[in-house]
């Protein structure tokens, strides 16, 4: 069996990446595009509360999407936040809209896509994941700490080693992976494993 999972996480997301103020965007007219090239069938569905877009409670305002991928159905529930990642108390209808898109994408990465840039969300309250660095030895932007994480990761799969990749590369640790070299190292690690 075919595994969708494994296919769109193997796909390098970073040059459709979005940057807002310190949040990092998949951009989705991408993600919906990568996708459905990955499964025409691949569906989604925006999910109503009594007939509406959003769900209000409490605490605040929330969206939910639900994605369908070679017949599994993930759900992803997302509020309606700001620019800074903040709710908003009474949002517009493009408040809704933005909040379903980047819900939608978020559903998408639940099945493999871009999931990587993700990582960090989860960090407790004041505490912040290290941002991407400008490198002295090659004065570009290096890779994040979650794309760190997946090349480690895929090195492992390829039983090779960091080694191999910072001689490859005339690295001293692979933090210092600039940014622009990532997809040529997770092509190398691909086709070694």
């Amino acid at each position: 069996m075919d595994n969708s999972f494994a296919r769109l996480n193997q796909i390098n997301v970073s040059e459709h990446v979005e940057k807002k103020g310190s949040f990092s965007y998949l951009s989705w007219p991408y993600a919906v595009a990568q996708l459905r090239l990955a499964d025409p069938q691949a569906c989604w569905e925006v999910h109503r509360f009594d007939g509406l877009p959003y769900l209000l409670t409490e605490t605040g305002y929330f969206v939910e999407v639900a994605v369908t991928v070679q017949g599994v159905t993930l759900s992803q529930i997302r509020p309606v936040l700001d620019g800074k990642n903040r709710p908003i108390a009474e949002p517009t209808a493009f408040d809704i809209n933005t909040s379903i898109q980047r819900c939608l994408v978020k559903a998408i990465a639940l099945h493999g896509l871009g999931l990587y840039i993700y990582a960090g969300e989860d960090l407790p309250n004041g505490e912040e994941p290290p941002k991407p660095t400008v490198t002295p030895i090659h004065g570009q932007r290096v890779i994040t700490p979650a794309q760190l994480r997946y090349l480690r990761r895929l090195i492992v799969e390829a039983q090779s080693s960091e080694q191999t990749i910072l001689d490859y590369f005339n690295l001293d640790k692979l933090e210092d992976l600039p940014m622009k070299e990532f997809d040529r190292a997770l092509q190398a690690l691909r086709r070694s494993a």
